[in-house]
C-alpha cells in the first residue's frame, strides 16, 4: 500500500506543477491498451532513411501526462527533444481522472544527427572567457565547485530558467581515476547525489526539481547554491555546460 500511496502523490504532481494543464476531471480511467494505442512516440528521419536524433511524443488520451526522455522529464501531452546518438528509452506515465496511473514506454535509437545539438557554457568558454582555465580542486574543497558569483572559487551563479528548466549539466574532468562526487548545495541542508563515480570526460548530473527549489534565487527558489565535491580522487575540472 505505500509504495502505491507514493505513486499517486508522485502522479498527482503532473498536475499540481503544470498551473495551464488541462483539468480532466474526478473520475473515469482508460486501460493500459487505450493509452498504448493513443500514444504516439516517433523520431525524425535523415536524409540516408536512418532515425535522426529528434524524439517527438504525444498522447491524446484523456490523461495528465509525464514523460522521461531518456532520463529528462517533461509535463504535458507533448513533448520533443534532440538526443544524443544512441539508444533511448521513453517512458509516459500518465495519469487518469480517477486517480489511476499507467504506464508506456518504448525504446528509440537515434543513428544519425538531423539536429545537432547546442552547447552552453555553465564554466570553460575559454574562448569568450579566458579566465575560465581547467583547475585541480582538492578533495572536500567545497568553495572550489559552488556555483556563485559571489562566494565560490570558479563557477559562476547557475540562471534560475537553467534550474527550473531541469537542465541535465555535463560535467567534463581529466585524471578522474577512483574519483567519487558528492552533489550539494552550500549550506550543506540537502544532499543530492552521494558517492556519484566521476570518470574522464563527460559526466552527466541531473538537475532536479529538488536542486531548483533549494538553489535557485529567484521564482520560489531558497537561493543555497549548487555545490560540487570531489570525495575520493583528485581530477582536473575542463568545463560545465548543458547541451540542447
Amino acid at each position: 500500500m505505500k509504495k502505491i500511496f507514493l505513486l499517486l502523490v508522485a502522479a498527482s504532481a503532473l498536475v499540481a506543477c503544470d498551473p495551464t494543464h488541462e483539468d480532466i476531471g474526478n473520475a473515469g480511467s482508460i486501460s493500459a491498451e487505450e493509452l498504448h494505442n493513443k500514444t504516439q512516440i516517433t523520431v525524425d528521419k535523415a536524409g540516408s532513411g536512418q532515425n535522426g536524433n529528434v524524439i517527438t511524443c504525444q498522447t491524446s488520451a484523456a490523461v495528465n501526462a509525464k514523460w522521461d526522455i531518456g532520463g529528462k522529464e517533461f509535463i504535458g501531452n507533448f513533448a520533443t527533444k534532440k538526443m544524443k546518438l544512441g539508444k533511448h528509452k521513453v517512458v509516459l506515465t500518465a495519469l487518469c481522472p480517477d486517480g489511476t496511473v499507467l504506464k508506456d514506454s518504448a525504446f528509440i535509437e537515434c543513428q544519425e544527427i538531423t539536429d545537432p545539438l547546442q552547447k552552453f557554457w555553465i564554466y570553460g568558454d575559454v574562448a569568450n572567457f579566458p579566465d575560465q582555465v581547467p583547475f585541480q580542486p582538492g578533495a572536500w574543497a567545497g568553495a572550489a565547485m559552488r556555483f556563485s558569483s559571489t562566494e565560490a572559487q570558479h563557477f559562476p551563479t547557475i540562471p534560475d530558467d537553467v534550474y527550473f528548466g531541469f537542465k541535465t549539466l555535463i560535467l567534463d574532468v581529466s585524471s578522474a581515476e577512483g574519483c567519487t562526487m558528492l552533489v550539494n548545495n552550500g549550506w550543506w541542508s540537502a544532499t543530492y547525489y552521494d558517492d556519484l563515480p566521476i570518470n574522464d570526460g563527460p559526466n552527466e548530473i541531473q538537475i532536479t526539481e529538488e536542486i531548483a527549489k533549494t538553489c535557485a534565487k529567484g521564482n520560489g527558489g531558497e537561493g543555497k547554491d549548487l555545490q560540487f565535491i570531489f570525495k575520493s580522487g583528485n581530477p582536473i575540472v575542463n568545463s560545465v555546460y548543458y547541451e540542447e
